[in-house]
């Protein structure tokens, strides 16, 4: 739907500045994700770390002429329209609830700790053959993705499926009054967010206010927090409690039988204002873990009340696919790199991930391509379907378009594309010329499950071994706002990147850093900053242990050094005057008690001053230093010393240039251990990689820190399974004796992968099925072997050797070392997956 300028202005009750006549289809709170810029009203959104006001330069170069803003740029541009507005956040949310009041259609809210998307890409795969459906992209279910969600209902939208998430209290009274939905799902309370309430109780009556004026409330009436939160609630709507314990509840579950790879839900509907008539029977799923199962069941309430025959959602369950929760990029044959999603295809999605696919930087230069399956439920025509496609793929900048189905072929030959890039099956992709061709380009690859595009990532893929470590991207961003909770707004953040970003691989890293709008990025060498410029990154990069020879590498690829010593002060002011180089930014470290690397405060400054202002090749940008133990309570009284000491020096380099010097002193640790010492800037390393740095008072049993999330994922499989005598021994020199007759695993992972030899001879452990697999005998270079006597488990089964569920530090515990040395020891054999969630 399309709003004038003037109709925006008047809902949001903004003072108008300018007088352009506008159409506006398309809201923008990103300036990464500006496809349409003429259609678009961009709203300049405050956080804590960022501020939209300052793209808007940007954004009128590249063509968008309508702003939404709390205050007026400098200098007002020509033919451009500003909105003032005393919150643009709150602006954004009353538009989105304007246009919500424009549908009278079946509109379903979901909320909960765990589940609402699945829920909804299920409920959505159940409904979309007989409505057409406007459905929250992915996890849009914030106070930003609500409204952007409930934007895209269309006058063509019959049904509205929207999730909604908090974190803290009173959040929930805004997006209830953008969704404004019908019928309510709540799935499950869990433990996230726990940490901002008062109790699970307070959290779950928030969550709840999202249904105030629901007709319809769909949840699980066995759980009995739920059931008294709703009790407490007065609702007056009509209440839909499935249960598998009471057999009056309004749908009773009468049994759940699960099978090796399906689950037979029985159930019987009651008679009520809702449903006129009883009805009995049953559903099979293709799933058999309970989370599936609740889902599922929620899924099936949902369609009964949508007037869905129950005939018709038991054979569309039957059929339900995995709802895909992360876009992967590979690395590929012939230079190739690979995005892909395969497991669904639709217009939403599609933009989603072709707007992830502009965003990163090292595909600048590089030819894109989407390989694309045809798009089914849209509810559109089918010309009308793939003239919008085309109109995204040149909006995205996507040079090749590759199109597998008979319905995107007929229709894309039909608009003028090549026959040459049209195939009815992916069959006849694989076996083409063209695929044979691809090479040195950006491939996204995305289409529905029933096209097996994975056949065509697995031919793409570069080959490797079966270990893989798989990095979540999208853990990496929540550890980072973890740590800026604790910031203020105006403190700066240096994440640590060096060691190949402990191991996790720092190009992928930094540029989700660059985009999360982190200050500076931190190398040990001026080498591994060099690979960052190279591969697109921007951001400002610090180098901690500069070598002499690299000084050119650093003024070549803008890279910051550290500076520590007189040697290396004096060489880098010559080398820079020799290059005619002004002004070049160091960052001076000072030795308040590490004694490791740093100017000695009460020796050293007088004569660093004194050589910094008689030059003016460098200048000083930040000057830092290292508490020795802000790990542990234990070293309190020396930390504050040590600050003592910093504040005293920084004090005095700062009286002697005109110019502000950053200070910063805080690791991970320090960052939440001493909030009020962050002064300019902090250094945030171990903690951003999900390993909690703060060790735990004696009292405590566990360091694991449950707001942090491990990212590194190390996995591989099991080879092949013997039985051996307890008699016998396993591996070299006889170093793994048996105490009885064993099943023992051979898993492709050794010591040349980083695996560390000193976890073998059951030292450390990997989990198989969740459960606790010993190594046996000596770790060999290529290759281990564990016990699986009590696990039942076949070759070629999934084996964790290290991730959130068995986090680094349990292995580093167990050889008496750190879990940096764990991280960072990963070989460069392994290969790197990186996914966002």
């Amino acid at each position: 739907m399309t709003y004038s300028i003037q109709t925006i202005s008047d809902i949001i009750g903004a003072e108008h500045v300018g007088d352009s006549n506008a159409q506006i289809d398309w809201l923008l709170t990103d300036s990464r994700s500006l496809t349409f810029p003429e259609e678009s009203l961009f709203f300049a959104i405050r956080t804590s770390k960022n501020d939209g006001h300052r793209f808007i330069g940007e954004l009128y170069r590249r063509g968008v002429r309508n702003f939404v803003v709390e205050h007026l740029p400098e200098m007002l541009m020509p033919d451009a329209n500003y909105l003032r507005v005393p919150s643009t956040m709150t602006a954004l949310q009353t538009l989105a609830r304007s246009h919500r009041e424009q549908f009278d259609i079946p509109i379903v809210g979901i909320t909960g700790s765990n589940g609402k998307t699945i829920v909804k890409e299920w409920l959505y795969q159940l409904m979309a053959d007989n409505e057409t459906v406007t459905r929250s992209p992915r996890s849009w279910n914030s106070q930003l993705g609500v409204p952007l969600s409930v934007w895209r209902l269309e006058q063509t939208t019959t049904l509205g499926i929207f999730e909604a998430g908090i974190s803290d209290p009173g959040y929930m009274e805004a997006l209830q009054s953008i969704i404004q939905p019908t019928i309510g799902i709540l799935t499950c309370i869990g433990p996230a967010h726990d940490e901002n309430f008062g109790s699970r109780r307070e959290k779950c009556l928030n969550k709840l206010c999202l249904f105030r004026d629901a007709k319809t409330l769909i949840y699980h009436a066995d759980d009995e927090l739920i059931n008294e939160c709703i009790s407490h609630s007065d609702f007056r709507s009509n209440l839909i409690g499935w249960s598998s314990e009471n057999p009056s509840a309004p749908i009773y579950i009468s049994g759940i039988v699960k099978g090796s790879t399906t689950t037979e839900v029985a159930y019987s509907v009651a008679a009520s204002d809702i449903f006129p008539r009883q009805m009995a029977g049953s559903f099979t799923l293709p799933f058999i873990d309970d989370a599936s199962i609740e889902d599922a069941i929620h899924c099936f309430c949902a369609g009964i009340c949508l007037g869905l025959a129950p005939d018709s959602i038991a054979q569309r369950i039957s059929h339900l696919e995995p709802v895909a929760m992360r876009l992967e990029v590979k690395e590929g044959l012939h230079g190739c790199t690979l995005i892909t999603d395969s497991y669904n295809s639709d217009l939403n999605s599609l933009e989603i991930a072709l707007d992830f696919m502009r965003r990163r930087p090292d595909h600048e230069g590089r030819r894109r391509t989407l390989i694309l399956s045809d798009i089914k439920q849209t509810g559109l025509g089918l010309m009308d379907l793939y003239r919008h496609v085309l109109d995204l793929t040149g909006q995205y900048g996507i040079e090749e378009l590759i199109g597998i189905g008979p319905e995107i072929s007929a229709a894309m030959k039909s608009l003028g594309l090549s026959p040459d890039n049209l195939f009815p099956s992916t069959a006849d992709f694989l076996s083409s010329g063209l695929f044979e061709s691809l090479s040195d380009r950006v491939i996204l690859i995305k289409g529905a499950r029933s096209f097996r595009f994975e056949h065509i990532t697995e031919a793409l893929e570069k080959r490797v071994h079966e270990t893989i470590l798989e990095v979540n991207l999208s853990a990496l961003s929540e550890n980072l706002r973890y740590y800026r909770s604790f910031m203020r707004p105006e403190t700066k953040m240096v994440c640590m990147v060096k060691a190949s970003a402990y191991g996790a691989g720092a190009v992928e890293v930094a540029k989700t850093l660059q985009a999360a709008g982190v200050d500076y990025l931190a190398v040990a060498v001026a080498d591994e900053g060099a690979e960052l410029r190279r591969a697109g990154i921007t951001a400002n990069i610090i180098v901690m242990n500069p070598e002499m020879s690299s000084f050119h590498t650093l003024f070549e690829f803008r890279l910051e050094p550290e500076v520590y010593s007189f040697r290396l002060l004096k060489a880098l002011i010559h080398t820079a005057e020799r290059a005619g180089i002004t002004n070049y930014p160091i960052h001076l470290k000072l030795d308040t008690g590490m004694h490791r690397l740093g100017f000695d405060p009460e020796k050293d400054l007088s004569e660093v001053i004194h050589l910094l202002t008689s030059q003016t090749a460098l200048i000083p940008r930040s000057v830092f230093s290292h508490f020795v133990g802000s790990d542990s309570e234990e070293f309190d009284q020396f930390s504050a010393l040590q600050f003592e000491r910093f504040i005293k020096a920084t004090e005095q380099l700062q009286a002697s240039f005109p110019h502000h010097i950053l200070r910063h002193i805080c690791n991970s640790a320090g960052i939440e251990h001493f909030p009020e010492r962050h002064l300019d800037m902090v250094r945030l390393g171990l903690g951003l990689y999900g390993i909690n740095p703060i060790t735990p008072p004696h009292s405590a049993s566990s360091s694991v820190n449950l707001q942090l999330t491990p990212i590194s994922t190390l996995k591989t499989t099991i080879l092949q399974i013997r039985q051996v005598p307890k008699e016998d021994t396993v591996g070299y020199s006889r170093k793994g004796h048996l105490t009885r007759d064993s099943r023992i695993a051979a898993i492709p992972i050794g010591y040349a992968d980083g695996l560390n030899r000193h976890l073998g001879r059951g030292k450390g452990y990997c989990l198989v099925a969740g459960k606790k697999a010993p190594y046996i005998g000596n770790i060999c270079m290529d290759v281990c072997m564990i016990d699986v006597t009590d696990i039942p488990c076949e070759e070629g089964d999934a084996v964790l050797i290290f991730g959130p569920e068995l986090p680094p530090s349990v292995l580093a515990d167990a050889i008496d070392t750190i879990p940096y040395e764990i991280l960072t020891s990963v070989s460069p054999r392994v290969k790197r997956i990186y996914y966002w969630e």
